[in-house]
């Protein structure tokens, strides 16, 4: 629908944008990019003007007193019915009973048009043709339960023949994989556990439970067994590391070529580690193997969990009584922006200084930077360019998100500072930060390891009963797949960033025009149930290899 409209569109004459740019208002729409100047009704009664070439309304020019002809001079009533006849008199009774019933649904009306506008907006697809909704009534809050009753987290079933009784004695073992926990906190959730282990992750991660837990599954040790004496070697010796395993490769190929050196020379180390085995060409038990990792073996250390928990509850609660919240992980941050080459509004400086940040980072992919700009309409239109925060405001907003929403950002600094945040502090002043919500003293003996910053975002950001993304990457997959497992009934809410730009980019789209586009594209990018099909994450949908029918 959004199409046929902007074709309609563009094939007229453009005299004035329906859209007014930077309203001012109370209701959360000032400084918005996009306010409505005409509604629904007026798009549909538009007419277009042969003199002008425009499409637009008629506009009256006549005085208000000049469109009642039957008004009389004076107020006397023998006048009134001197100078009118039976059929004007009735004519004005005719009159008086529909301005009574239209003071009568006014409330009504206006109810639905507010709602159409800012609340929970019912796309025509739910509604049958008696008018009355034959679904779920849409929630800003959470999914509905018909729509995710019908899968549970099955990931704990595991594979007689694959089960620890089929596990070696300790002294009877193939060899040792050693692991390390490279990265931070997101690339340590998603690398692949198989083998035998030696980690050392207890920085963030209860390893007392993470071995208890998977000890039926595959045996971890602590430290390097004693008969290994030189233990530097293991960093050292290009004779004990595998290097170059393929990204995503198949179990085959770890049976070919790791499993040999492992026997032969005892303790191997793999590098790279992580996405190094692929999801649709291994065997089932070893999905449900690595769902049981990340979603049952891997906990927090029990400060963190405690923490998190605090945060989550101010959250909740910072206007006195007990609210829901958003969490919104904005990735806008100065490395993002710079290695996405895509095109963001700003001064003329502020576009010079990125163009020399992004030649000194990355010389070979700019080149001259001559070929840049094609590259970033090209990325846009795919949707391959991080929203902006002001982006993100309008969205939300249109979702139905009134101004008092509580939203919890996690973020790195994001680029462009203040000036940059400040459309979406001004559409919803109640956001905040970890910082803002903890004091420098409890927040202390998280700076020790910045992973533990980060897990603290990630479990407020998984406690919250609405999660948006605005970019890819690992830490929003884990956190989207996670409330999935969970059950699918908390919102994960997923930008179609593709969509999205073409409707920031025509001029000639009105508010509920931009509110229907937005509504009707995210019906089903909040976190619903979705089968999956070879090659997908499934740190981002377990639904297949990790749930089952209920």
């Amino acid at each position: 629908m959004a199409d046929l409209r902007r074709s309609a569109s563009m094939g007229a004459k453009a005299c004035s944008s329906p859209i007014k740019r930077g309203g001012g208002g109370d209701d959360g729409t000032a400084g918005m990019p996009l306010v409505a100047e005409w509604g629904e009704e007026d798009e549909r009664h538009a007419r277009y003007s042969p003199g002008s070439g425009c499409w637009g309304r008629e506009r009256y020019s006549k005085p208000f007193s000049s469109l009642w002809p039957f008004v009389p001079g004076g107020d006397d009533p023998r006048a009134l019915s001197s100078r009118f006849p039976a059929a004007h008199r009735a004519f004005l009774v005719f009159l008086g009973f529909f301005l009574i019933v239209g003071l009568v649904c006014l409330p009504s009306l206006w109810s639905r048009l507010s709602e159409d506008v800012g609340g929970s907006f019912v796309p025509k697809s739910l509604m049958s043709t008696s008018g009355r909704t034959v679904k779920e009534s849409p929630s800003l809050w959470e999914n509905p339960y018909s729509a995710t009753s019908s899968w549970k987290p099955c990931a704990e079933r595991r594979d007689d023949e694959l089960s620890g009784m089929y596990l070696p004695p300790e002294n009877e073992t193939t060899g040792y994989i050693f692991i390390h926990a490279e990265g931070g906190l997101n690339q340590q959730r998603i690398a692949d556990l198989l083998i035998d282990l030696v980690l050392k992750f207890e920085d963030i991660f209860d390893v007392d439970h993470f071995i208890d837990y998977l000890k039926n599954d595959v045996r971890i040790v602590r430290d390097i067994p004693p008969w290994f004496t030189d233990k530097a070697e293991l960093f050292t010796s290009i004779r004990r590391t595998v290097k170059n395993i393929p990204k995503y490769a198949s179990a085959q190929f770890y049976i070919d070529n790791v499993l040999p050196r492992v026997k032969e020379k005892k303790i191997m180390a793999l590098k790279p580690f992580v996405d190094r085995l692929g999801y649709d060409n291994v065997p089932s038990e070893i999905n449900r193997l690595r769902c049981r990792v990340n979603y049952h073996a891997l906990k927090f250390l029990p400060h963190i969990e405690e923490m998190s928990d605090q945060l989550a509850a101010r959250m909740r609660n910072r206007t006195g009584g007990s609210n829901p919240y958003m969490a919104l992980h904005l990735r806008f941050e100065k490395g993002m922006v710079g290695l996405s080459f895509c095109d963001f509004v700003g001064t003329r400086e502020e576009k010079a200084m990125m163009a020399a940040y992004r030649q000194k980072e990355w010389p070979r992919r700019y080149k001259n930077g001559s070929h840049l700009w094609h590259l970033a309409l090209q990325k846009r239109k795919e949707g391959r360019c991080p929203l902006e925060p002001g982006e993100v405001a309008v969205i939300l907003r249109a979702m139905g998100y009134p101004k008092d929403t509580q939203i919890y950002v996690a973020s790195g600094q994001v680029y462009g500072g203040q000036n940059r945040m400040a459309p979406l502090r001004n559409m919803f002043p109640n956001l905040v930060t970890k910082e803002e919500l903890a004091t420098k003293v409890e927040l202390d003996s998280f700076r020790k390891h910045v992973t533990s910053l980060a897990a603290l975002d990630f479990l407020v950001c998984l406690k919250s009963d609405v999660f948006v993304m605005t970019h890819g990457g690992n830490f929003a997959k884990l956190i989207i797949g996670a409330r999935r497992y969970m059950g699918h009934r908390l919102k994960s809410i997923k930008p179609d960033k593709g969509i999205m730009s073409k409707s920031f980019g025509d001029p000639f789209m009105g508010w509920a025009s931009f509110v229907e586009d937005v509504v009707i594209t995210h019906q089903t990018r909040t976190g619903l149930p979705e089968e999956t099909f070879p090659n997908y994450d499934l740190w981002e949908n377990p639904l297949t290899p990790c749930m089952c029918k209920a």
